[in-house]
C-alpha cells in the first residue's frame, strides 16, 4: 500500500503548463491538505504558423554544391518557455526562506522550471511531480498529492 505525501502547512505548490499557472497555499494539516489559491495567470499564445509565416532558411555550402535546411523556429514554444521562466521568477519572489515548494507540471515545462529557478528556490523543491493539471480545481491537485 502507497503512503499519501505528506504536505506541510503552509507549503505552496506551483501548478503550470507553458499557458497556465497556479500557485496554492496549505493551509490544511500535514495529512489533510486544504489548497488555496494564492495566485493565478494564464496567457495565450497563438499557434506558430499566426506568428511567423517565411520559410525556414536554407544554407550553402562553402565548398561543393551541397545545402541544408534550418529547422524552423516553434514561436508557440518560445511562449510557453517565457509563460514558464515568469512563474519560476514568480515562485521565487512568493517563496519564503525555509517555505518548502512543489512543483507540478508536464516533463517539458518541469525541465524549463528546473533550468530558470533560483537556487534558493531548488533547494526549498521537496517535490517534482510531473503531470499536466494546470488548470484544475484545488480538490483535484489536492488529490493528486494524496496518491503521489
Amino acid at each position: 500500500m502507497e503512503s499519501a505525501m505528506l504536505v506541510a502547512h503552509g507549503t505552496l505548490v506551483l501548478v503550470a503548463d507553458g499557458a497556465k499557472m497556479t500557485i496554492f497555499r496549505n493551509h490544511g494539516s500535514d495529512i489533510a491538505p486544504a489548497l488555496e489559491v494564492v495566485e493565478a495567470e494564464g496567457q495565450h499564445s497563438a499557434r506558430t504558423s499566426e506568428q511567423g509565416t517565411d520559410k525556414p532558411g536554407r544554407s550553402f555550402s562553402s565548398v561543393g554544391s551541397g545545402r541544408s535546411g534550418y529547422s524552423e523556429t516553434d514561436f508557440h514554444q518560445a511562449d510557453e518557455d517565457r509563460f514558464a521562466i515568469a512563474a519560476a521568477d514568480r515562485l521565487a519572489a512568493l517563496a519564503g526562506a525555509g517555505t518548502p515548494l512543489i512543483v507540478v507540471a508536464p516533463p517539458h515545462t518541469l525541465g524549463v522550471l528546473r533550468k530558470h529557478c533560483a537556487a534558493p528556490v531548488r533547494a526549498a523543491i521537496v517535490a517534482e511531480i510531473d503531470k499536466d493539471y494546470a488548470g484544475r480545481p484545488a480538490a483535484d491537485v489536492a488529490a493528486l498529492l494524496a496518491t503521489a
